[in-house]
């Protein structure tokens, strides 16, 4: 933010007497595609440092930056070769604490991505491991030796299609992959792993960080017994990969797991106010999040695929999430994304009947109501759509293998646009690494700041009633009505309660849903004022009553 004079200025933050993460909304940032700075057609982190300004005028409490460390880039950052160093085509050291000096001066905070279930084969750690049976990190990795037949140890399959098993001539064994073969499993039962990674949090901590976010974490332990996973019992109709035949009990979700997380807990709390947040992938994760986020000895928050993968938007699917997390004792902080560099845009999914900038006021207003912290991806304060990515520029290893059964990740991935009027919308003076989103450059931030009602203007506007209003950051949630496409629900705190009503289908309803007066109009779309007649199709009112 600036003075009238132009001057940088820090926030006043809205604590109400919780840690500045609880209620907070989180921007995502893919460093790819964001800003590039050097001409090379990838974004870096001082394209990031030049961009906060941005950012901050977005009103959100702190920003999300995907790997950006030393890495082959077999998997876009993923496959971490270097925990603490930065790949050159990011910057420098020097670059990223010139990011963080700027965003601290902004009251942003900065989380960053931790990658802990495994490595890239690139990685030191690796090398070192598979020289022979008997060096110090022999067991840093998970080794097996073939069955009889020359086979490998078990049936468990990879994420990105084949065996999670890869013959090493070296060792004269396979090693384990949950991911790429070029991602090799490290053995988190090794106390020495465990001891190597706390290092590595204490580096990024020392460097002022304010926490973490940790990727697919319920796949960083696995069955030391390494039993064979049994077939799934309702095979889904379209195969993309083996690896959805399975029931995934013994490859990941380890029961141990959460006693690496009271050691990395235990070391954030060295630091203060330090915020983390567990992605947990699976087809039903809940009991793995509340183990990962329960009491005050673990991690604060987690978020799963609720949101990121469901093909349309309900009141159904929206109460059956948020009624899992409604604030018993001892339970987590629930963090949510409807959108990010993984999942198809949600725009794109979701309420395809409604204008596209309804579509995404609509969600994004959605995202905001919700309790927990809201992790917006760049480009959904746009209303960007999910761009098509020919076969010849695709880059996503997944969606290469896959093709064309699955699009893959990079039509999220596309280059941000600043500008609609300049060669790449601002992003590069070169071609981009992938191409500009089909009609991105339309809804470019320069373009939208000069619409009054844009929907970048509109999200600026949500996170400003956001965190003044106490209900809505940290209250609790009680879901009223959540019917057909009509959802009603109230955040509710001692000093003050908001109904949040919304209308997710194409007709008007009627006026029987039972609705309170409301005292004071926070935001509306496609409602005029406050009245309690019919809802209109694909609408919404958030009222504090």
């Amino acid at each position: 933010m600036h003075d009238l004079d132009g001057n940088m200025t820090q926030r006043s933050p809205r604590s109400f007497d919780q840690p500045w993460w609880k209620g907070a909304v989180l921007y995502q940032i893919y460093p790819r595609s964001y800003q590039d700075t050097t001409g090379n057609g990838v974004g870096d982190l001082s394209g990031i440092t030049s961009r906060l300004e941005h950012v901050a005028s977005l009103g959100v409490d702190g920003i999300w930056i995907s790997p950006f460390f030393t890495s082959p880039m077999k998997d876009f950052g993923y496959d971490v070769a270097d925990y603490c160093n930065i790949d050159p085509v990011f910057g420098s050291l020097a670059d990223f604490d010139r990011l963080l000096d700027k965003a601290h001066r902004l009251g942003l905070k900065v989380i960053i991505d931790q990658v802990y279930a495994h490595t890239s084969d690139a990685h030191a750690w690796f090398a070192e491991s598979r020289q022979d049976r008997s060096n110090d990190r022999s067991d840093w990795y998970v080794w097996r030796d073939p069955k009889p037949d020359g086979s490998p140890p078990n049936n468990w399959q990879a994420v990105f299609g084949g065996p999670s098993w890869t013959w090493d001539a070296r060792r004269q064994q396979y090693y384990m992959h949950n991911f790429l073969p070029s991602q090799p499993q490290l053995n988190l039962h090794n106390a020495s792993v465990q001891g190597a990674l706390l290092e590595v949090m204490r580096f990024w901590l020392d460097r002022g960080v304010d926490g973490f976010r940790l990727d697919a974490l319920n796949f960083a332990l696995f069955d030391p017994e390494f039993r064979d996973n049994p077939p799934k019992q309702r095979r889904p109709d379209v195969i993309s990969r083996p690896f959805d035949l399975q029931e995934h009990i013994y490859n990941q979700s380890h029961p141990d797991l959460p006693a690496f997380l009271r050691r990395l807990r235990s070391l954030m709390d060295e630091y203060g106010d330090i915020f983390s947040v567990a992605e947990v992938p699976g087809t039903d994760p809940l009991e793995e999040m509340r183990a990962y986020t329960a009491g005050e000895a673990h991690l604060h928050s987690a978020y799963n695929f609720d949101f990121l993968y469901a093909g349309n938007l309900t009141a159904e699917i929206f109460a059956r999430s948020q009624r899992n997390w409604l604030g018993s004792a001892g339970e987590g902080w629930p963090s949510w994304a409807f959108s990010n560099h993984d999942a198809p845009r949600c725009i794109s999914r979701w309420l395809s009947e409604a204008d596209i900038n309804v579509r995404a006021k609509l969600t994004n207003a959605l995202l905001y109501c919700m309790r927990g912290n809201p992790i917006l991806y760049q480009g959904e304060e746009l209303g960007l759509p999910q761009a098509v990515i020919a076969f010849e520029d695709l880059q996503d290893p997944e969606a290469i293998a896959n093709w064309p059964r699955t699009l893959g990740r990079d039509g999220a991935r596309t280059p941000m646009p600043w500008n609609g009027d300049s060669a790449n919308c601002g992003f590069s003076s070169s071609k981009p690494w992938l191409p500009i989103g089909q009609g991105h450059g339309e809804r470019a931030v320069a373009v939208q700041e000069a619409q009054a009602d844009s929907v970048l203007n509109f999200t600026r506007m949500l996170a400003k009633v956001r965190s003044e209003s106490p209900a809505l950051r940290i209250g609790d949630i009680r879901i009223d009505v959540a019917e057909g496409d009509i959802l009603v629900f109230r955040r509710s705190i001692e000093s003050e309660t908001v109904e949040c009503v919304f209308n997710l289908g194409p007709a008007e309803q009627d006026s029987s849903v039972s609705l309170a007066e409301p005292e004071d109009v926070l935001f509306a779309v496609g409602m005029q004022g406050s009245s309690l007649g019919g809802l209109p199709p694909f609408s919404c009112r958030v009222s504090r009553i």
